[in-house]
């Protein structure tokens, strides 16, 4: 493994620790998906062993794989709809704290889990901090409904692509059942206005984009040395 390699794993790790660490007995977590947020299931893992009492509502299968293997006692949204702290990952995090996510196909779940949260913690690393959201929007989308959404995917100015799947022929299938649909924009103008559109568009599930939850919001970002915590009340100020 290569020094740059190594940099961005010790940054993910610091980042996921970190967020673990602000976690307290007796709270329901929400347990994201993806590599620096495994981190964090690592670190509570630990914790849990150590003594802490919690209840993890994990977004994917993966990720509640990983919480059992971990020793993180599960439980659901039905069982707990209101969550203490959510903690996920994100492909990218404008200077507003709006997020793209999905890259994992888990971001119908984790938006639903980010919803129900009291406080959301979203660990990445320098990468992921652009000045403006430009990754491809991941939609989930109903397969019943999948041809005529493109077509309304389209006319929002992006070209949509159904997103393959690995080791598998044929599309990716969420945790729910549906497609996943990358929609690259030549630029997003106005987020909050193409999440409104996105989800105006009958057959879709949700879009990766995360913009209603910037006020309850901080993000850890991971450095090679330290991390950097940032809450919109920093931003306004």
């Amino acid at each position: 493994m290569d020094k740059k390699a190594e940099a961005l794993i010790a940054a993910k790790r610091a980042a996921g620790y970190k967020a673990a660490d602000l976690i307290k007995d007796g709270m329901v977590v929400g347990l994201g998906t993806g590599s620096t947020v495994y981190y964090m299931i690592e670190r509570l893992g630990e914790r849990v062993k150590e003594g802490l009492h919690v209840r993890g509502i994990p977004t994917s299968f993966q990720t509640a794989m990983r919480a059992r293997d971990s020793g993180i006692p599960i439980t659901t949204l039905d069982d707990d709809p209101v969550i203490d702290i959510a903690i996920d990952g994100a492909d990218e995090v404008d200077p507003g704290l709006r997020l793209i996510k999905g890259r994992g196909a888990a971001h119908l779940r984790e938006k639903c889990v980010a919803a129900a949260a009291k406080q959301f913690v979203v660990v990445v690393d320098e990468q992921k901090v652009v000045k403006k959201l430009g990754a491809q929007v991941p939609v989930e989308v109903l397969p019943f409904a999948v041809t005529p959404v493109l077509k309304d995917l389209e006319r929002l100015g992006c070209k949509p692509v159904i997103r393959e799947a690995v080791k598998k022929d044929g599309p990716v299938v969420t945790d729910n059942g549906n497609f996943v649909v990358d929609c690259q924009f030549k630029e997003i103008k106005n987020p909050e206005k193409l999440e409104a559109a996105i989800a105006a568009i009958p057959g879709v599930m949700e879009s990766g984009l995360f913009c209603a939850y910037t006020k309850k919001t901080t993000v850890i970002v991971g450095g090679e040395k330290k991390c950097k915590v940032i809450t919109l009340p920093d931003i306004v100020a």
